[in-house]
């Protein structure tokens, strides 16, 4: 299996055309495609930086000429789970026409979409590839390749992986930032090639509070990989 994760543009897309125009982000849930009816049924979460931003990125995108259906699901300040069906765009048929397959969940924003691709050959990929250009805009940012043993290993483990993914996303935006930057300059490198107080200069705050932030962080990510390796020694038992 060839799996790839490109980054893509779309012009027929109805999600990204409206976070071209509004401040709006999505997530997929649930996506299923149907090649007779040529439509995708998906569900999303849609977030905006605002109740008012979010329910402007809505109407847009009931309003999208390629949209058939968009309904709410449920809706709370910001965020929304929604329902859609949108036609079948044309990467979507590329995809499917050449023997591709959607690997994983996508997201939307600033006009933008991550999309995760399979494919069972090279030439499948080749194929698909060079159509796609024709009509979007797109690009590989990672490629792999797994053999049947590998693909096993990945999802006999995926909950250890998600649990992982889990503890990421716990962090708030602060302690993400602070880790990031940390690392970025060097922080964990031995010896260290910068400071708690060169970072606290960065975020215009003290080195207590910087180190606040990197404690909760470390722990946070700590706890999620001590799980991590605690599902996978009994995925090894079993």
């Amino acid at each position: 299996m060839i799996d790839l994760n490109m980054d893509m543009r779309q012009y027929d897309c109805p999600f990204i055309d409206t976070t071209d125009d509004v401040d709006v982000a999505f997530s997929a849930v649930q996506w299923q495609l149907d090649t007779d009816a040529e439509e995708l049924e998906v569900r999303l979460v849609a977030r905006g930086d605002s109740r008012g931003t979010l329910e402007r990125g809505l109407h847009e995108l009931r309003d999208h000429r390629n949209m058939r259906t968009c309904s709410i699901l449920s809706k709370r300040e910001n965020v929304a789970h929604i329902s859609t069906n949108i036609e079948q765009t044309d990467a979507m048929r590329t995809i499917q026409r050449n023997g591709g397959y959607i690997t994983g969940p996508f997201q939307i924003e600033d006009g933008r979409e991550t999309w995760h691709v399979g494919f069972d050959s090279d030439d499948d990929e080749n194929a698909t590839l060079a159509e796609l250009e024709r009509n979007n805009d797109f690009a590989v940012e990672e490629r792999e390749r797994f053999d049947a043993t590998s693909l096993f290993d990945l999802l006999e483990n995926s909950q250890s992986a998600l649990h992982l993914l889990d503890g990421c996303r716990s962090l708030t935006e602060t302690e993400r930032k602070t880790l990031q930057r940390a690392s970025t300059r060097g922080y964990y490198e031995t010896p260290r090639n910068t400071t708690l107080e060169h970072l606290a200069g960065e975020f215009d705050i003290s080195k207590a509070a910087v180190s606040g932030n990197l404690r909760r962080g470390e722990r946070k990510i700590l706890d999620a990989a001590v799980e991590a390796i605690n599902r996978l020694d009994d995925v090894e038992k079993n």
